[in-house]
C-alpha cells in the first residue's frame, strides 16, 4: 500500500475526459494520498473539475516538470492504452521523472521495473502492480461455496460500466453502517487505491479462479466482502467474469451498466440485450445449472454521468419499475439502496 503522505501526480496524457482515464478517475476520486497534478498535454492549463464530473479543483499540466516543482513523488501511470501494453512515447517522461527521484506506479501489463529498476535511487521505487506476487495459486476448488459470509460480486454489461466505482461506494455504505465489510480489489486502480488484491488479468486461465477463491478465503471471517468486477459476459474479448464466479462462489451480485450503452465496446458490434436478460444470463452462469451456489441480482448501479439529475432520478425510476429491483447512481445518490437490497 502506498504511504497515504505520499503525494502523487496522474500522468494520463491524451486521455483526461475519456474512458480511457478510468485508472486517473478512480485515483482522483477515491485514494487517500493527496493528487496534487494530472498530466495531459491536451487539457493543460484547465482543471479536473472543468474535464471531469469530480469536485477537485487540482491542476492540469502538460508536462511532469510543473508537478514536481509542487512536490510531487510518486507518478501514477493513470491512463489504460489498448491490450494494457506500454506506449514507446511514454518512455521519455517516465525516464525523466524517474532521474528526478520520482517513484512510479505502473497499471500496465509491461513491466517498469525491468526497464529502469537498476536506475532507482534509494528510498525510489516502482509498483508493477499488474505483476503477480506469491506463489502460483492453488486451482479452483469452489471452496467459497462453504463459507457463512455474504459475498457480493460486481457484475456488468461491459468494460468501463463502473463496476470499480459502485464496488467501492457500495463497502463505504456497509462501513457508514458498522457493518464488516471489505473491499477485494481484481484490478490495477481497485489495487492502487485500497493496497492490496489480485491483477486478475496477469493470470494464467487455468490459475484465475483459484486466485480469486484464494483472495476470497484469506477474508473469510469478514461479515461481507464486496468483489471487484472485471470485463462482461457479453464482450467477445473478456474471460474475466467466469473466474470471478467460480472463485469468488458469491451469495449476491449487482450488475453495473452505463445509461446510453447499447452495444458492446469491441470491434465486433454485439448489441447488449434487454437487461432483464443480461441478469437473467449472469444468474443461469453463477448458478451452473444448481451445480453451484445460486446467487440472484440485487440492484442496478446506473452511470449516468452524461444526464443531469433530474434526468438521472427519471431514467432510475424508469428502471426500477422494468426491473422490479433497486437501481441508483451510486456516485450521485449513494449505495443505501443496494446494501438495503443485498441485506
Amino acid at each position: 500500500m502506498l504511504d497515504p503522505d505520499l503525494k502523487l501526480v496522474i500522468y494520463a496524457e491524451g486521455s483526461m475526459g475519456t474512458l480511457f482515464a478510468k485508472m486517473a478517475e478512480g485515483v482522483i476520486r477515491y485514494s487517500p494520498n493527496p493528487v496534487i497534478a494530472v498530466i495531459d498535454s491536451k487539457q493543460a492549463g484547465k482543471t479536473v473539475q472543468e474535464i471531469c464530473k469530480i469536485d477537485k479543483d487540482i491542476p492540469i499540466f502538460g508536462g511532469v516538470e510543473e508537478a514536481i516543482k509542487l512536490g510531487a513523488e510518486v507518478m501514477v501511470l493513470g491512463t489504460a492504452p489498448s491490450g494494457g501494453r506500454l506506449p514507446q512515447s511514454w518512455l521519455n517522461v517516465i525516464e525523466y521523472a524517474i532521474s528526478k527521484g520520482i517513484s512510479i506506479v505502473n497499471g500496465l501489463h509491461d513491466s517498469i521495473n525491468e526497464i529502469y529498476g537498476k536506475d532507482l535511487k534509494a528510498n525510489q521505487w516502482i509498483w508493477d502492480i499488474r505483476i503477480p506476487t506469491g506463489v502460483q495459486p492453488n486451482i479452483g476448488a469452489a471452496r467459497a461455496s462453504i463459507l457463512n459470509n455474504k459475498r457480493i460480486l460486481m457484475i456488468g454489461t461491459d468494460m468501463a460500466v463502473g463496476k470499480m466505482t459502485a464496488g467501492l461506494e457500495l463497502t463505504q455504505s456497509f462501513l457508514e453502517l458498522k457493518v464488516d465489510a471489505k473491499f477485494l480489489a481484481t484490478g490495477q486502480t481497485g489495487i492502487c487505491i485500497s493496497g492490496s488484491g489480485i491483477p486478475l488479468d496477469a493470470f494464467k486461465v487455468d490459475h484465475a479462479s483459484g486466485a480469486v477463491e484464494e483472495m476470497v478465503l484469506k477474508y473469510k471471517d469478514r461479515d461481507v466482502v464486496i468483489i471487484e468486477g472485471q470485463g462482461s459476459l457479453l464482450n467477445p474479448g473478456s474471460t474475466a467474469t467466469l473466474p470471478l464466479m467460480r472463485g469468488s462462489c458469491p451469495t449476491a451480485m449487482i450488475l453495473c451498466h452505463r445509461f446510453g450503452l447499447e452495444k458492446v465496446e469491441s470491434v465486433t458490434e454485439v448489441q447488449i440485450p434487454p437487461l432483464q436478460k443480461v441478469i437473467q444470463l449472469n444468474e443461469a452462469m453463477v448458478s451452473c445449472m444448481n451445480l453451484f451456489p445460486a446467487a440472484k441480482v440485487k440492484g442496478l448501479a446506473l452511470d449516468t454521468r452524461d444526464l443531469n439529475e433530474n434526468m438521472a432520478k427519471h431514467e432510475i425510476e424508469n428502471l426500477e419499475d422494468e426491473l422490479d429491483l433497486p437501481v441508483t447512481d451510486p456516485v450521485r445518490f449513494g449505495a443505501k439502496k443496494l446494501v438495503e437490497a443485498i441485506n
